[in-house]
């Protein structure tokens, strides 16, 4: 069957997904409709926001489902009434079987890593922060478990030195893109050869992982060798933002937030942690084997800025980090 005539689903509520569906839309590919997350608030405002997904959906008069539940027979039945032949899914979450199952030509999935590494909810955040030189964008077919379905295509995707989760975000979702059109016709002109990905797996203990990070898991350990927390930070950036908290000069805990940073090897004698400044230009953490440079940050209630910027109305030389 020729792939612009397939009817497709598409599945996917951020930007990541936008782009994607953008891709086919632009390329003149058969989209039926969409099935994006539910409108909710969000922000210190709790306005309500609507996802990425929806917007371009409604700009495009594409048909609209923002289901609650995956397995009401109301989704179900709308679901059907747009006749997929195939689905396709890009930064949603996990299908009930009666939903990747419906289309007869399947449903597949692309994600942001080289599977069966980095299976999970971020792994273009845990691909920088492992110190990796490389990621990439794979498609499978989606079946019982979360990111285990037969591969069909993987594409590498380079990761520069001082990438941020940001940056390597708009690589990742180009590439995304491309994958996502060159399954469709592979699917359609029955060429694709799907591989089990237990084949690629020689030491299932060794396999990386993705896990949703939490905020929790953003506070910098200043206790771990330069490279590695500049590696932390990176992986973070913008979202959700590796931060430490430091005791100003007026005795106020604040939190500062760490964008971009550049590790120095150095012997020094300095706990981990301390700050150094010379209060014009340079803001430093010391780590056991050097330190890290701040390039960009943000403290509590301001905006972000490079180091020289903050220190034009910031005291760094009296700042101390909390005990």
């Amino acid at each position: 069957m020729e792939a612009k005539k397939l009817r497709i689903v598409f599945m996917g509520t951020p930007e990541l997904a936008t782009y994607s569906l953008k891709k086919l839309t632009d390329e003149g590919y058969n989209v039926r409709g969409v099935v994006t997350a539910p409108d909710k608030p969000a922000g210190r405002g709790r306005k309500i926001r609507i996802p990425d997904v929806k917007k371009f959906a409604l700009e495009n008069n594409l048909p609209v489902l923002q289901p609650e539940n995956l397995k009401s027979p109301e989704f179900l039945d709308a679901l059907k009434a747009l006749k997929p032949d195939i689905q396709v899914v890009v930064a949603f979450r996990m299908l009930p079987e009666a939903v990747w199952n419906l289309p007869p030509m399947g449903t597949f999935n692309m994600h942001a890593s080289l599977l069966p590494d980095y299976r999970g909810a971020a792994p273009i955040n845990w691909a920088i922060i492992n110190g990796e030189k490389q990621t990439g964008v794979t498609t499978f077919l989606l079946d019982h478990q979360i990111d285990t379905g037969k591969i069909l295509f993987r594409e590498k995707v380079d990761i520069e030195e001082g990438e941020t989760a940001g940056s390597l975000h708009e690589k990742i979702k180009v590439a995304g893109a491309g994958i996502v059109l060159k399954t469709i016709d592979a699917l359609a002109e029955g060429t694709a050869k799907p591989i089990e990905q237990d084949e690629l797996i020689k030491d299932p203990s060794r396999l990386k992982k993705a896990p949703k990070i939490f905020k929790e898991d953003c506070r910098i350990n200043w206790n771990l060798p330069c490279r590695e927390v500049a590696n932390f930070i990176h992986g973070l950036s913008p979202l959700p933002g590796a931060y430490t908290h430091i005791i100003s000069g007026k005795n106020e805990k604040l939190q500062l937030k760490v964008f971009e940073a550049e590790p120095k090897k150095i012997d020094h004698g300095i706990s981990p942690g301390e700050v150094l400044s010379d209060n014009r230009k340079k803001i430093q953490f010391s780590t056991p084997d050097g330190v890290i440079e701040i390039k960009s940050l943000q403290i509590s209630g301001k905006k972000r800025m490079n180091a020289e910027e903050f220190l034009r109305g910031f005291d760094f030389q009296k700042v101390k980090k909390p005990l």
